[in-house]
């Protein structure tokens, strides 16, 4: 009889695990991570480890706004443990640079 691996993970473990990989992808005009940017405004792993994330954008008219949830979308799907990936982009609300994190804004020289 053949083995089945179950990959036991807590939500709280997974979403950690979601945010290093968001962090690993960046705006190619800003040199910080989209999560510390702030343009994710929510993450869900709902059953089975199917992950959904509400995100943004610096502005609609972004020149990566194409590139920026597939980028996204590909670093969440290479965690192991993840079954499902949906993002989701929205405007409301607007972004601003209230929403950066004090590591990005010490980066950018906000600070």
């Amino acid at each position: 009889m053949e083995e089945v691996k179950v990959n036991m993970i807590t939500e709280a473990d997974l979403k950690e695990k979601v945010v290093k990989a968001i962090k690993t992808v960046y705006d190619p005009e800003i040199p910080v991570d989209v999560y510390e940017l702030g343009l994710i405004y929510e993450i869900k792993i709902f059953p089975v480890n199917n992950v959904y994330v509400l995100m943004t954008l610096t502005s609609p008219s972004c020149p990566s706004a194409e590139a920026i949830p597939v980028d996204i979308e590909k670093a969440i799907r290479e965690i192991e443990e993840v079954s499902d990936v949906s993002v989701e982009l929205t405007f409301d609300p607007p972004y601003s640079q209230d929403m950066m994190s004090e590591v990005a804004k010490l980066e950018l020289g906000f600070l």
